[in-house]
């Protein structure tokens, strides 16, 4: 029996999820406009309780590592590497684009989401979620111009970009755990996946 906790905190909306042996015990979703950072443990030990985990059941932790807020990413990151470390659990941190390609059903899969400014963060998947070239942000018609024909178009928001696409779920942290199990590390190994810089080293860039 394996365990697994998996945390997304990369956006306006969360989740969390718990798996045992890749199947889903809950997943729960999170709305927090102002951040995770003093919700997501009070959160995640009452859905602990609920089923009658304890830290020292979980084999792994899994985080989602972006794109998206970057505070948002550094929070799930640091939540599962402290996590993990303290239990002596195992790690992993796995793309949110990623996750939303798991829920296409065509051989070429383009999910994608607002980045905003006018941008979105988007990436080309196989039908074995293997990524085609590097995940970008862009303007919507830009990157959707330079995707091959045939490609399933995939997001949590089709009505914001009024186009034909698969909706995806805003709680991603169910797919993040499946995919994390088979890529658990030490957790010092884990890194963010910002595809943007962020404000900061812009400005500087800009000086």
């Amino acid at each position: 029996m394996t365990r697994i906790i998996a945390i997304d905190t990369t956006g306006q909306f969360g989740s969390l999820a718990l798996l045992e042996d890749q199947a889903t015990v809950e997943e729960l979703l999170l709305e927090s406009p102002d951040g995770f950072a003093h919700v997501l443990f009070p959160q995640l030990e009452r859905l602990m309780q609920r089923h009658g985990w304890r830290p020292e059941t979980v084999a792994g932790y899994v985080a989602a590592a972006g794109p998206g807020s970057f505070t948002g990413v550094r929070v799930g990151l640091a939540a599962v590497k402290g996590l993990a470390e303290a239990t002596g659990a195992k790690a992993a941190a796995v793309s949110n684009l990623q996750a939303m390609a798991s829920y296409g059903s065509a051989p070429l899969r383009a999910p994608f989401c607002d980045a905003r400014r006018g941008e979105i963060y988007g990436a080309l998947y196989d039908s074995a979620l293997s990524r085609h070239g590097h995940e970008t942000v862009a303007p919507f018609p830009a990157w959707r111009a330079h995707l091959p024909a045939g490609a399933e178009l995939l997001t949590p928001d089709p009505s914001i970009f009024q186009v034909e696409a698969t909706p995806t779920p805003r709680a991603l942290a169910a797919a993040i755990g499946r995919l994390g199990a088979a890529r658990l590390v030490d957790p010092v190994q884990l890194d963010a996946n910002y595809v943007r810089r962020s404000d900061a080293e812009l400005n500087w860039t800009d000086r």
